[in-house]
């Protein structure tokens, strides 16, 4: 006799525990997934990237009003219409509803077990699952795979209120506009949240002790990005510490170390998340977080526990539910010795900014530190049809090949539809192409996508000289 209770138990029913539930039952292995909020998805559908997205898609819209010169439309969708956030948000929540309709419907469908409770490990293979409505069974597993993915950092001394001083998940729960928002982070989070609220009226600052906004991205994607922010009228307080945060009535203040003091109606805290272990009792499972808070795993997703992985947020970076989901797959192949190729090329990646931005491959700076000789061919919006159409003026493209052998080693897009985009340079680097294969390739007229011709055009006059 079997002697589990399941071949896979799955805690976590985020990017990374869905893809791995479903990938395990589409092998014939009895799959349990447990999940103790009341709804299905995780942070990514129900309180961070769905819901973030829904609500920047309303905030572009404004923008993109207000950048064609149509500022009464502009002001009917912004801070001047009190309804438009009740209506975004309950836009927001309908996306959330039939995403998680759909997700539900496939997890019946695959035939995986739905577990509702909160889980902990009792040992190795055995888990503790107290069920929300009381109660308490224990259940075990040949395999068991963690994803209950990460939350906002939230500092003893930050006085978080779910009023005034919020962190990213509760920023979602605003149903008025403020007249101010101050941003305290300057990565992802922050900087998609400023420029989400700045179009629709809300007077925003950020501060960040860096010297550079998202400092990992290519130099004149960074640049481009902070002069659009301050185009907007955000405010950028950066190489600026915070002090102190305090709230005085209906207003929060915030104390620097260089002796500013900043005040705002709401702020929102965004530097940094933690990792959701909780009540999982790791000691139970022979399992160590670092000194960081992180349980280590190898590139198969693995733990210290060979038949326990980790995978999604829980992992640590890149933290994207793209990879989340290409982890859950390959740590379900690997643990029951299932061939599987591994992903094709670099890993895209995409900031919902507005102006969105993305990009994969290598950065300019990382190649000099290699000591790569490169060449780098550029493409703007403007001098494409599609471009000037959609009034998108300031945004470009910009491809880095390799001028030994004609590889092309980054692509990098900052403007509308760059996380769309992204995908052509990603598969061109995928086949191991080279730059002839863009240069080569036609393009439907009007787009945004010529700007790969052009771009690799660019590149071929730098190399044949």
């Amino acid at each position: 006799m079997d002697p589990y209770d399941y071949d896979v138990l799955v805690i976590g029913s985020g990017p990374g525990g869905q893809s791995a539930a479903l990938q395990a039952a589409s092998l014939g292995k009895r799959v349990g997934l447990i999940e103790r909020k009341p709804y299905l998805g995780g942070v990514s559908l129900q309180t961070g990237t769905i819901p973030s997205k829904a609500l920047r898609e309303a905030a572009y819209l404004t923008s993109r009003f207000a950048a064609r010169g149509m500022r009464q439309a502009a002001q009917a969708h912004g801070r001047l219409d009190s309804g438009f956030l009740s209506e975004a948000m309950g836009r927001k929540d309908r996306v959330v509803e039939s995403q998680e309709s759909l997700l539900l419907n496939r997890m019946m469908a695959a035939g995986v077990t739905l577990l509702p409770g909160e889980a902990s490990f009792y040992d190795p293979h055995t888990l503790n699952l107290r069920r929300s409505g009381g109660g308490e069974e224990r259940l075990s597993a040949g395999v068991i795979i963690l994803a209950t993915g990460s939350r906002p950092r939230r500092p003893a001394d930050v006085p978080f209120d779910r009023e005034r001083v919020l962190d990213s998940s509760s920023l979602l729960g605003l149903r008025r506009l403020p007249e101010r928002l101050l941003v305290v982070g300057g990565g992802v989070i922050a900087c998609e949240f400023a420029t989400m609220f700045a179009p629709l009226g809300v007077q925003v600052q950020l501060v960040d002790s860096h010297a550079h906004l998202l400092a990992y991205l290519d130099e004149d994607i960074q640049h481009l990005l902070a002069s659009q922010m301050l185009d907007m009228g955000i405010g950028l307080h950066l190489q600026t510490r915070v002090e102190s945060i305090r709230r005085d009535g209906e207003r929060v203040q915030v104390s620097t170390r260089d002796g500013q003091l900043l005040e705002t109606d709401v702020l929102l805290y965004a530097l940094g998340r933690e990792p959701n272990y909780g009540a999982l009792n790791l000691a139970a499972a022979g399992l160590i977080a670092d000194d960081h808070g992180w349980v280590r795993v190898n590139e198969k997703q693995q733990t210290a526990q060979p038949h326990i992985y980790i995978v999604g947020d829980l992992a640590g970076r890149p933290s994207l539910a793209s990879t989340a989901m290409e982890q859950g797959r390959h740590a379900v192949n690997h643990a029951f010795d299932r061939q599987l190729a591994q992903p094709a090329g670099p890993v895209p990646m995409a900031i919902y900014t507005i102006p969105e931005l993305s990009y994969v491959g290598e950065t300019e700076r990382e190649l000099r530190e290699r000591e790569i000789a490169y060449v780098v061919g550029r493409a703007l919006y403007a001098e494409t049809a599609r471009g000037q159409i959609i009034g998108e003026e300031r945004g470009f493209m910009k491809l880095l090949v390799d001028r030994a052998t004609r590889a092309i080693r980054g692509v990098h897009i900052i403007g509308e539809s760059a996380s769309e985009l992204i995908h052509v340079g990603q598969m061109a680097m995928a086949c191991g192409g080279g730059i002839d294969i863009l240069a080569e390739s036609v393009f439907n007229y009007p787009t945004l996508a010529q700007c790969y011709k052009s771009a690799a055009l660019d590149c071929l006059r730098q190399l044949s000289t």
